[in-house]
């Protein structure tokens, strides 16, 4: 529970950390050792959803269990071992996040990414202190879904309405909204035009957390 009135629930791949290039490199292999060959627009379309939702998509069929859970265990595990050297953060996260804890924001993941990514990935930038939750969409529907987003909310014991959702995915954008929530989206995975669902997008976090909010609140 937390005494705080308002919330930022973040999207971790894509949002906090730049990832897509390792996630494409280790989906391609690990569809590879299978026999299966990857489309880039698909992946491009859909990148965002979680792993049980996207792999189908990315086959074009529905694996039996053994085949699903093979694939995503053999992805994710090179994932996590090459992601040190190929992850980064985003220009001017690190900012944003102690900016919120400064305006006494709760905040919390809400990604779709396996729990052991995320944890990994805040690991290794050392963010973990500044959440207060963290929620792994895994065993959810997937976003555009908004499970992901209410759950977080309610960990946090905040409001619906005084959440506020940072994005990178069309997918999440959408789920944003239908969660009832304020979105600013960050144009590093999408370009801006794909983007215009959200309340407010930005390139990167090298503005002030505080001119983006009241932005929020002119909208």
């Amino acid at each position: 529970m937390t005494d705080k009135e308002n919330a930022i629930l973040w999207d971790l791949d894509g949002t906090i950390v730049d990832t897509k290039a390792c996630h494409v490199f280790t989906w391609e292999k690990a569809l590879q050792r299978q026999e299966f060959a990857m489309d880039m627009a698909i992946f491009e379309t859909n990148f965002g959803r979680n792993n049980s939702t996207l792999l189908p998509i990315l086959l074009g069929f529905t694996p039996d269990d053994n085949l699903m859970t093979e694939i995503i265990e053999d992805k994710e595990a090179m994932f996590r071992q090459i992601a040190p050297e190929w992850v980064t953060l985003v220009p001017g996260v690190k900012t944003w996040l102690s900016a919120a804890d400064g305006l006494d924001y709760a905040q919390a993941i809400a990604s779709s990414a396996p729990m052991e990514n995320i944890t990994t990935m805040l690991e290794i930038f050392n963010l973990e202190s500044y959440f207060k939750s963290i929620v792994s969409g895994t065993d959810l529907p997937a976003k555009p879904e908004p499970d992901v987003f209410f759950q977080a909310a309610q960990t946090l014991a905040v409001h619906t309405d005084n959440c506020v959702v940072i994005e990178d995915s069309i997918a999440g954008v959408e789920a944003a909204h239908r969660a009832g929530m304020r979105c600013i989206a960050v144009s590093t995975t999408h370009p801006r035009n794909v983007l215009g669902q959200a309340d407010l997008v930005v390139d990167d976090f090298t503005k002030p957390l505080i001119d983006a909010l009241s932005h929020l609140q002119r909208v």
